[in-house]
């Protein structure tokens, strides 16, 4: 029989997890075992923290958007059901960024729906 050399797709396995664990502290990003486990913890930990992302910046929107309509005599809730019985098609994100670089737009809108 022939002879079969395999180091090539096990060394690309690992240069790969190697690769991806760069910058993590004490044995984690040179040894391939506990890199392995720390790579799929920092997974983990991804998927957690992206799904609390959206959350925060949920929350920051609503917050900003608050503010802008104080100014303009009215609250947050009051301002949302508004805009919603008006059919005016504005998320939260585009609000939010109105209320923040463009207040004279933002109190325009308020204003439609007073």
């Amino acid at each position: 029989m022939t002879r079969v050399k395999r180091g090539i797709i096990s060394l690309k396995r690992r240069r790969n997890v190697l690769k991806q664990t760069k910058g993590f502290r004490w044995g984690r990003k040179s040894k391939e075992r506990l890199a392995k486990e720390a790579l799929l913890h920092a997974g983990v930990h991804r998927f957690h923290d992206l799904r609390k992302k959206k959350g925060n910046f949920r929350k920051l929107w609503q917050i900003k958007i608050n503010a802008a309509c104080r100014e303009n005599g009215m609250s947050y809730s009051v301002f949302m059901n508004k805009l919603k019985k008006a059919n005016i098609g504005l998320n939260r994100k585009i609000l939010a960024e109105l209320a923040e670089k463009h207040p004279e737009i933002f109190a325009e809108i308020a204003k439609k729906l007073r």
